[in-house]
């Protein structure tokens, strides 16, 4: 799907806006808006997000350097290009500073302009995808690959594969760890918006209170410490894909929100009155029931229908174990490059026996546990002990160390407990390294650590 860049031209002399207007539209991928004055200009980007401005520096009352501080504090990511009828070079140096693109004199070459204005297209981009980067890396992310032959999973891609190039919403359902944001990857990656940003956020893992600002942004002021203004997850994904993650745990006040926005494509940033709009396809993901979310009155029946306009169903590692041996082999590839191992046929056994409640997260983290465990090339039973419940299904001797008895059972808090004590001190008690073997966020590893008193050695954490 080709992208058509928003454009603002904005100056107080009328036959240069229409000139510009003329030959910038003259190209299919480029639409035009002009104001002839600043505070047009201003009310313009409230409502609207543009992926260049063209500001004319001397205005009457506001001037483009106004508009710029403007744009500056509420739409960064525009990219601003100066126009002037003088060659004044302390004025460009001042906009430059202030963060315009670049700066361009009246008349102005139309092949310069349009070059210029083809850059700061470009720029805009590379700002986008800087920051969609860096929340790639901030995240905690599952496997990064499709792998599986089971009639049940192949079932489930190729669903997904049908349905990638529509524009239809999609609601991927499954159970924790069993790839459902990989599917909402391969719904971009092969749609028309493949070219255009893939925005994911979690919603679990998100405040409550902040979610409402991360999703649409929020006005400088709007809140304590919000010193600037924030552009707002929807506008960064403009024109691609925005993924909400554990969308079952979003709040019933941000649900009204967000139905909103499904409906309309319109938004208000947090503390703002003008509406604007932007053009994204949502993937969303759950692994609760939101029928029966709904039916206990924590969702809103409305938004279900909104969100689940397609659905996929994920299945989970217990419905495809023969796909175990073929996802041991992607992770052994993965995590064991410059050493590569295999898995004893012993281990094999315990590995198809274990029912997988955590599905392939949980696969992931034995295999990167045991591959660091094992001393060898080949990963024996033994070596699967960083799962105290997988460590279960391992023959041990003495016969004597697995009991019968009702008192040699634990409960599964007292397991729990031993599993972190165990991970804390293969990782030297650095908490985030903990945090992402467990397959859990750090903030949930501090919580459970002050629930089961355990004590932190503080001298060799990092």
């Amino acid at each position: 799907m080709a992208k058509k860049y928003r454009i603002l031209v904005v100056d107080d002399e009328e036959s240069i806006t229409f000139l510009l207007k003329t030959e910038l539209e003259d190209l299919s991928d480029f639409d035009v808006d002009v104001s002839f004055n600043g505070t047009e200009a201003i009310n313009r980007i409230q409502s609207t997000i543009y992926d260049i401005a063209l500001l004319d520096i001397k205005m009457p009352r506001v001037s483009g350097i106004d508009v710029l501080r403007f744009i500056n504090e509420h739409s960064p990511t525009t990219q601003v290009i100066m126009l002037t009828n003088v060659i004044d070079y302390k004025t460009a140096i001042e906009t430059i500073k202030l963060g315009a693109y670049d700066f361009i004199s009246k008349p102005y070459d139309p092949q310069q302009l349009l070059a210029t204005v083809r850059r700061g297209v470009e720029r805009r981009q590379l700002v986008i995808d800087k920051e969609v980067m860096q929340r790639e890396l901030n995240r905690i992310s599952g496997p990064s690959g499709l792998v599986g032959e089971s009639p049940v999973f192949r079932q489930a891609l190729e669903n997904a594969r049908k349905i990638a190039d529509s524009e239809a919403f999609v609601l991927v359902q499954g159970a924790s760890g069993t790839g459902k944001e990989l599917i909402a990857h391969l719904l971009h990656n092969e749609s028309p918006r493949r070219d255009q940003p893939f925005v994911a956020v979690n919603c679990a893992s998100i405040p409550d209170q902040l979610l409402e600002s991360e999703l649409f942004g929020h006005e400088k002021g709007a809140f304590t410490n919000a010193y600037t203004a924030k552009q707002g997850l929807v506008e960064v994904a403009n024109g691609g894909t925005l993924f909400l993650d554990e969308v079952g745990d979003i709040s019933q006040p941000t649900q009204a929100k967000l139905l909103r926005f499904l409906e309309t494509g319109e938004f208000r940033r947090v503390g703002g009155t003008n509406s604007m709009k932007v053009d994204v396809r949502i993937v969303s993901a759950t692994n609760k029931n939101l029928m029966q979310e709904v039916q206990a009155g924590r969702f809103r029946e409305d938004l279900v229908y909104r969100l689940n306009v397609v659905s996929i169903k994920l299945p989970t590692l217990l419905e495809r174990k023969e796909d175990i041996p073929l996802l041991i082999d992607y992770f052994l590839k993965r995590k064991a490059k410059a050493n590569p191992k295999r898995v004893s046929p012993e281990a094999m056994a315990v590995l198809m026996r274990y029912n997988w409640p955590g599905n392939v997260r949980e696969l992931e983290h034995v295999i990167e546990g045991a591959t660091v465990l094992s001393r060898d090339d080949v990963i024996g039973a033994n070596d699967l002990w960083i799962n105290p419940s997988l460590a279960g299904h391992v023959p041990e001797s003495p016969p004597a160390a697995i009991s019968d008895a009702p008192d040699s059972y634990k409960s599964l808090d007292e397991i729990e407990k031993i599993h972190i004590e165990r991970v804390l001190k293969f990782h030297q008690w650095n908490r985030a390294k903990t945090a992402q073997l467990l397959g859990i966020t750090p903030k949930t590893l501090y919580l459970k650590i002050k629930k089961y008193k355990i004590k932190i050695d503080n001298h060799t954490e990092s």
